[in-house]
């Protein structure tokens, strides 16, 4: 009784400390002129002396660290978060960099630095969906699952935002709303139009968790279309799903650019005045980009009224009191950070957990881990001795680095002798007919080859050079004198040939899997990447990663990369063409299932419980994630093959049997029907146990499963 009445006495105060603040809000408000109005409802905002407000720039990134300002602890890109499968990481992620953030802030002010990128609203994290492997962005991602982004993006907007009931540490952002994830070329001016199912079973469930699990203060309109409307400016989704469905409280920014669109890319409106109107009335609070300078002219036209504008603004006031920065707030529990909390010892041990628990193992022979008293190692790769290959994007600058090969001279005898050469150009020719680097590589005991992509090969349209997609992957084979080189050293080494790849995709692994002896996929794992992967390497940590996306076979097999249908994408649809499956990751030892069982009889409208015996009979300690997948009736016709309903990461001590117990709650158990509702089907269904997603693959690669049947 007792928690219960401080509950609800601690909801009261946060109710009336809103209700406060909004009435503030109002009346900030009332006192603005139409032009002051105007000004505060675009990213870049100048002050109010007179009400004594300050310039503000909404605009900021923190996807994996305080991003384009200076020093900053620089964690792995959003995709080898999304391959640790760990939200209570991914949390105290999110609150290091809400607290650099906040130390950052203060030394800005001190400084009257009101720059872009200075501010405390994070236009992070990205939620979209990775439904197809060649889009340049999708290593901004958690990976092709609902169910794990939404997971994880919950987890790391309440590190970000803190858990006062009123006030926020920072401002975090769920973006693309909605239905984008490629390609980047044709975005300013596409209409998708998905169906409903796909819309509410895989496009939205992320936001939607986001926005009422994790309170996220901001979602960002995406630039597309959607059934005909401007994402940033359509009432279908920002009013009547975001505010009226999910009961969302904070405010909608645009992408950059994308009010713009609406009258230049999609030709929605006839003037930009016009575009304007119609993104304030379907809901935008604010406006990254400079169209909203024509919202006098709207005004004038009768196409919007003053109480238009003082509606847009009350949520952006709103999130300002929150932040305790719209005027001085001594109450705000987040007002002093120590500038020394920036890349402090702390952030940097916690950015290299992330990192080793990121790295995925895809094949190992035997040849890992290797021993620190070897007598001769070689290194090769550009990427082995590259920063930027730990970067990805939106990334900060940290004051400290490791790249692949510091990590791995690390961790090797004094007596060893290591050696290293680039041997090739990451997408051009080798013009010198002699490269000393493929003997040196077979005179080796073991050769440690680091290629794959990075930042200028894939990424946001603007950002990646590769400019006739803008970002986008044209396929996923890697350039040809990277494959070159491999295979030249291949045939002068016949084995104990490691390959390290780099970037935020899946790449084409059919011939690199035969050739390699043993393939990681190190992701971008931002500053401590290479002391990470000297770790696992060398075997003082045990890799765990698991991949958040599948990786195919052959990507000509894929839809096309326009085509928004789920059908033939991700693990839920796809019944072939897979080279490594959704979730599977090797460790050194395997875990074995034992057999699953329910507990009790389900019930409709009640969790489903499943108990599961795993034993780790190796001489390692194992970091298993359990998966738990879905089979309901009707899949793979009128519901996906399989779906995730669940996961746990369980600590296998060496030699140790343990009892798993994993509860799926009920609403998990429901199949969107095809006008996007969702239904508790009648019939059999099938939870699966498993390493992976299951299917004729997991099976070649023997990845312990276990399931059980039962019907609603």
């Amino acid at each position: 009784m007792v928690l219960i009445t401080t509950t609800l006495t601690t909801a009261a105060a946060a109710q009336s400390k809103e209700e406060q603040m909004a009435q503030k809000a109002q009346a900030v408000i009332a006192k603005m002129t139409t032009d002051e109005k105007i000004s505060q409802l675009m990213n870049e905002t100048p002050a109010i002396p007179r009400l004594g407000i300050k310039p503000y720039d909404w605009w900021n990134e923190a996807l994996h660290g305080v991003a384009r300002d200076g020093r900053a602890t620089v964690f792995p890109q959003p995709i080898g978060l999304g391959a640790t499968f760990d939200p209570q990481l991914v949390r105290a992620i999110g609150d290091a960099i809400s607290t650099e953030a906040r130390a950052k802030y203060e030394v800005s002010q001190r400084l009257q630095n009101y720059a872009r990128y200075s501010g405390l609203t994070f236009w992070s994290p990205n939620v979209n969906i990775f439904r197809d492997p060649r889009w340049g962005r999708g290593m901004e991602t958690y990976g092709e699952d609902p169910l794990l982004t939404g997971i994880l993006g919950t987890a790391f907007v309440k590190g970000m935002q803190g858990d006062d009931p009123f006030y926020l540490k920072v401002g975090a952002c769920a973006k693309h709303y909605a239905v984008h994830s490629g390609p980047e070329a044709t975005r300013h001016e596409a209409n998708v139009e998905p169906t409903k199912r796909d819309l509410f079973e895989t496009y939205l469930p992320a936001f939607k968790m986001l926005v009422q699990e994790g309170r996220v203060e901001t979602v960002m309109g995406a630039y597309n279309r959607v059934y005909g409307e401007s994402a940033s400016g359509s009432k279908y989704l920002l009013t009547d799903i975001l505010r009226n469905q999910w009961g969302f409280r904070g405010h909608i920014v645009s992408d950059c650019g994308a009010v713009t669109d609406i009258y230049s890319g999609h030709r929605i409106a006839k003037t930009e005045a016009e575009a304007c109107a119609i993104a304030i009335k379907a809901g935008l609070n604010v406006e990254c980009g400079y169209s909203f300078h024509h919202l006098k002219e709207a005004l004038d036209q009768q196409l919007l009224t003053e109480a238009d504008l003082d509606k847009a603004l009350l949520p952006l006031m709103m999130t300002r009191l929150k932040l305790g920065i719209l005027e001085p707030d001594a109450d705000c529990p987040y007002n002093h950070f120590d500038e020394r909390e920036i890349c402090s010892q702390a952030n940097t041990d916690l950015a290299r957990r992330a990192a080793q628990q990121s790295m995925v193992l895809l094949k190992n022979n035997g040849v890992l881990p290797i021993a620190k008293d070897i007598h001769t190692l070689f290194v090769s790769g550009p990427g082995a001795s590259d920063v930027f290959c730990l970067m990805g994007n939106y990334f900060g600058v940290s004051n400290r680095y490791s790249t692949y090969l510091q990590g791995i001279v690390d961790k090797v005898s004094n007596g060893t002798t290591v050696n290293f050469r680039p041997g090739f150009m990451p997408s051009s020719p080798t013009l010198n007919s002699i490269n000393w680097a493929v003997d040196e590589a077979a005179g080796a005991e073991v050769s440690i080859i680091v290629m794959g992509n990075d930042g200028n090969m894939e990424g946001e349209e603007g950002e990646s050079i590769a400019s006739d997609t803008r970002g986008d992957r044209v396929n996923l084979s890697l350039p040809k004198p990277q494959m070159d080189y491999l295979r030249a050293v291949k045939a002068k080494k016949k084995d104990k040939i490691v390959v390290i790849l780099t970037g935020g995709s899946p790449i084409d692994l059919r011939e690199i899997s035969e050739i390699a002896d043993a393939v990681v996929m190190a992701w971008y794992p931002g500053q401590e990447g290479g002391y990470a992967l000297g770790d696992l390497l060398f075997g003082d940590v045990n890799f765990s990663g698991r991949l958040p996306i599948t990786f195919p076979k052959d990507d000509s097999l894929l839809p096309p990369l326009e085509d928004y249908s789920m059908q033939g994408r991700t693990y839920k649809y796809m019944k072939d063409n897979v080279m490594y499956p959704f979730g599977y990751g090797l460790s050194y030892g395997r875990v074995s299932y034992g057999e699953a069982k329910l507990l009790g009889k389900p019930k409709k409208g009640q969790p489903v419980s499943v108990e599961l015996t795993l034993t780790n009979n190796s001489q390692f300690d194992i970091s298993e994630t359990v998966q738990a997948y879905l089979s309901a009736p009707g899949a793979g016709e009128t519901a996906p093959i399989q779906q995730l309903v669940g996961f746990e990461r369980v600590s296998m001590p060496a030699g140790n049997t343990r009892t798993v117990t994993l509860t799926i709650p009920a609403e998990r158990l429901m199949t969107v029907q095809a006008d996007g509702t969702p239904k508790l089907l009648k019939g059999e269904y099938t939870l699966t146990l498993a390493g992976a997603a299951p299917g004729e693959r997991t099976g070649e690669l023997g990845i312990g499963t276990a399931a059980v049947t039962f019907k609603l």
